[in-house]
């Protein structure tokens, strides 16, 4: 693959609207805090603040809601991510199963499947039909040990109740029919994912609030939430209700510092493939795929017959510092370059034009959460781990429901009011989640090497992310 790559997002440069900057809407920044009237404040412009502002809007029409961003809407994780709506929680359904019974695990999946719909729906609702496709999700066993990983959790799937439908084997022809990659053992196949475009997606969204109400000012920074009081650099705001939708970002609120740890997750993007090359190579339908690796990379291909190529491995920063010079890493260029020509010999000579990235957010117990108190109207939701798209969605529907005392199933899902404990002090977290990256590309690189499971290094990694 040769050609310039460029250090920039190619969500922010394509899709049905764009911007090639980071600056906020001019528009929204010349107002007062104490000024601002408000029945809810969201602060947060990603999926979960406009989420839960769209739902509460259809809730309750004459709710004065207020959004408050402190770059632009999509800055976050919302505008960069890897454009999968999928059913996929951080957590996983044997997990939910030994903690709160099989039949809520089961409603919590059967939750993320509607969700992946209803984000479907939204899309065609905002015109993105053209840039969303429902073509599933495709993982792939590269090796023997994937391959031995990937069946194990097809098992552990059915025991639980998940119908053939849902979650199926595929063998090596039919995984080529979807995705056409080298040393494929076979893979496991779900229709629930979704590609979308998540910039065009985020603008959309947020001009759809603007024309029904909703005030969304941009340029604005919270420094601490209280009990109806937001305080902002520019002056306090007053609500009854506040939101923290602030995911990764929750490290710049002193008092919630180490309520999630920030993971960067980087990207890459190919210049666009003519289709009679990417056809026989990713079907058309557009599933969403990855591999059986510990070390994640996950993929698309885009409406304008890209691919948008993304993993995990860039380092963890002392202290959760987040800071845009950590965006891009030519490290991890060379690494998913590597990885995308190894899985697609056949691009070799295509260019990788776009590089990315961003903070993701992980709470200690690897659990996302939804909360709301109603004595003190302080609500918040997030922890995704990366699988932000649809969850945030639900997340905002679940906020909507509880902000407006609806009872509803969402309402009694097993993440509302969960709360994990906080992240040890440094620099146990910089040498306990770096060490960690560490053995999940040492556990790739033996199984590669010997063709055997590392069964210890498993362990070790399931009992760190509480599978």
């Amino acid at each position: 693959m040769t050609g310039t790559v460029r250090r920039a997002c190619l969500w922010d440069e394509t899709g049905s609207s764009t911007f090639s900057t980071t600056a906020p809407d001019p528009s929204t920044t010349s107002f007062d805090p104490n000024d601002v009237d408000a029945d809810v404040v969201i602060i947060g412009g990603g999926f979960t603040g406009l989420w839960t502002a769209h739902y509460l809007i259809e809730l309750d029409p004459a709710a004065r809601i207020v959004v408050i961003e402190s770059e632009r809407v999509g800055f976050g994780a919302s505008g960069r991510n890897g454009g999968w709506s999928s059913a996929a929680l951080p957590m996983s359904l044997a997990t939910l199963a030994r903690e709160h019974g099989r039949e809520v695990a089961l409603s919590f999946d059967r939750s993320m499947t509607a969700s992946v719909d209803e984000v479907c729906a939204q899309a065609r609702r905002l015109g993105l039909d053209r840039e969303t496709a429902k073509g599933g999700h495709v993982q792939v066993a590269r090796t023997r040990p994937q391959w031995d990983r990937l069946n194990e959790a097809v098992i552990e799937a059915r025991t639980l109740g998940v119908a053939e439908d849902d979650l199926r084997v595929l063998d090596k022809r039919q995984t080529a029919a979807l995705i056409d990659v080298t040393d494929t053992f076979g893979s496991v196949f779900t229709p629930h994912c979704a590609a979308i475009h998540p910039g065009s997606m985020v603008r959309a969204l947020a001009g759809d609030l603007r024309t029904r109400g909703v005030r969304i000012l941009e340029g604005l920074t919270a420094i601490s939430i209280e009990p109806g009081r937001i305080v902002t650099d520019r002056g306090p705001m007053s609500a009854p209700v506040s939101v923290r939708a602030t995911e990764a970002f929750t490290v710049r609120l002193h008092e919630h510092r180490r309520r999630v740890l920030p993971l960067y997750s980087l990207m890459i993007a190919t210049e666009p493939i003519e289709k009679r090359l990417l056809d026989p190579l990713i079907s058309p339908s557009r599933p969403t795929f990855n591999d059986g690796r510990q070390m994640i990379v996950y993929g698309q291909r885009t409406a304008d017959d890209r691919i948008a190529f993304g993993g995990r491995g860039a380092p963890y920063h002392f202290g959760s510092r987040i800071d845009p010079a950590f965006d891009t890493n030519q490290g991890m260029v060379r690494h998913l370059t590597t990885a995308l020509r190894a899985m697609f010999p056949a691009l070799d000579e295509v260019a990788v034009t776009h590089h990315w990235g961003g903070p993701l957010a992980a709470h200690r117990d690897w659990r996302c959460a939804v909360t709301f108190d109603p004595r003190t109207g302080m609500a918040s939701a997030g922890g995704y781990v990366g699988d932000g798209v649809t969850t945030s969605n639900l997340a905002g529907r679940t906020l909507a429901d509880l902000i407006t005392g609806r009872v509803s199933d969402l309402t009694r899902l097993p993440w509302v009011g969960h709360q994990g404990r906080r992240w040890e002090p440094e620099p146990i977290r910089w040498f306990a989640v770096n060490g960690m990256a560490k053995l999940a590309a040492l556990a790739d690189s033996r199984e590669r090497r010997t063709g055997r499971r590392a069964r210890s290094i498993e362990r070790l990694l399931d009992l760190v992310l509480g599978h």
